[in-house]
């Protein structure tokens, strides 16, 4: 089910390209796992987009309306579009082509050159991985393939996004490649805390914030940043200059 507003930007409909298409399981999915990298790249001059597969009404804190708003505040700290928030039940999500093709049809009309999503796998030991996050990321992957299908029941022409990377990795999996939010550290504090019933909720004894904030402090250590979020890609990437991948961090 598609919540009414999808598109919340007349802007969308007439012109669509987006540099970035990030999408969450839950509202304040993105903002966890990759929210200091679409801050780095507002400031950077790329248009990122942000599309959430529920509408987060089994979370301890707040309600679908006010988890909605929050969302919306989030963005505008990051500088961010919410392009899409679909209903598909909270801890009920699951891979269908239903929502394939409804998210296929997001991607065509986003046509983002990346695409990042919750890791699709769940990982080992205590720290397992919510059963939405990996279903956000199978559906994600599979939409992506539907959305370059010629012959796929989809408005819209084909569109074949160049790369999906993975974000909320399991404690067993090492990045691929980790993103250096240092200098947008507390701004991604503020996009964190504008979901107020999740991160600044006297009801949880859990500190998420300094949790998250000792998880981007690994990242960054494992990097040698200060703060990082880490990613995971589907396949290689493809580098034409080995020589830029020590450039890049000495500049």
């Amino acid at each position: 089910m598609l919540l009414p507003g999808l598109f919340l930007r007349e802007s969308l409909m007439k012109d669509s390209m987006y540099d970035l298409l990030a999408i969450g399981a839950h509202p304040d999915d993105v903002e966890v796992g990759a929210g200091g990298v679409l801050i780095d790249l507002a400031t950077r001059g790329y248009r990122c987009g942000v599309a959430i597969l529920t509408r987060g009404e089994m979370g301890t804190g707040g309600d679908p309306q006010t988890r909605s708003r929050e969302i919306t505040a989030a963005a505008a700290i990051m500088g961010v579009d919410v392009v899409a928030i679909f209903d598909w039940g909270d801890t009920k999500l699951t891979d269908s082509i239903e929502h394939r093709l409804e998210l296929a049809s997001v991607i065509r009309k986003c046509r983002p050159k990346v695409i990042l999503a919750p890791y699709p796998r769940v990982g080992h030991g205590r720290r397992q991985s919510h059963p939405d996050h990996v279903a956000s990321g199978i559906i994600t992957i599979n939409a992506a393939n539907l959305s370059a299908l010629k012959k796929a029941d989809l408005p819209g022409e084909p569109y074949r996004t160049n790369r999906v990377f993975h974000y909320f990795l399991p404690p067993d999996v090492t990045p691929d490649f980790v993103v250096d939010i240092t200098p947008h550290f507390d701004r991604w504090m503020e996009a964190l805390t504008a979901h107020e019933s999740q991160f600044l909720n006297p009801e949880k004894s859990k500190n998420y914030v300094e949790h998250l904030t000792a998880i981007s402090r690994s990242f960054g250590l494992q990097a040698g940043c200060q703060y990082g979020q880490g990613f995971a890609a589907v396949g290689p990437v493809l580098i034409d200059n080995m020589m830029k991948l020590v450039e890049d961090s000495e500049s």
